[in-house]
């Protein structure tokens, strides 16, 4: 499956939620999955962003319909990047270029 990255803003109110209750930060993992992604990884961040979250999901839209649904609920923000591993692009630029030169 294709990985993406996801970045995660909370909002004042995903804040206020999350300080309330912070096991709802292990909740959204099996919402995350109900909608067809694998969480690869998690991690809570200093900075622009508080989480940064690894997926993998079956396609673009999938990874949006996930965006929109978290996204729907007020509590934070999402920046969705697609990703490959280094393997991948390696493999990739070691086949034969069709550009010219």
């Amino acid at each position: 499956m294709p990985t993406y990255v996801l970045l995660t803003t909370l909002t004042p109110e995903g804040r206020e939620t999350l300080h309330k209750t912070p096991d709802r930060l292990i909740a959204v993992n099996s919402e995350i999955e109900a909608l067809g992604c694998k969480l690869i990884a998690q991690y809570a961040l200093l900075g622009a962003y508080d989480f940064l979250n690894i997926i993998e999901a079956p396609d673009n839209e999938t990874v949006a319909h996930l965006s929109i649904d978290l996204g729907a609920r007020k509590t934070a923000t999402f920046t969705t990047f697609p990703a490959m591993s280094i393997q991948a692009l390696s493999s990739k630029l070691s086949g034969k270029s069709h550009l010219a030169r």
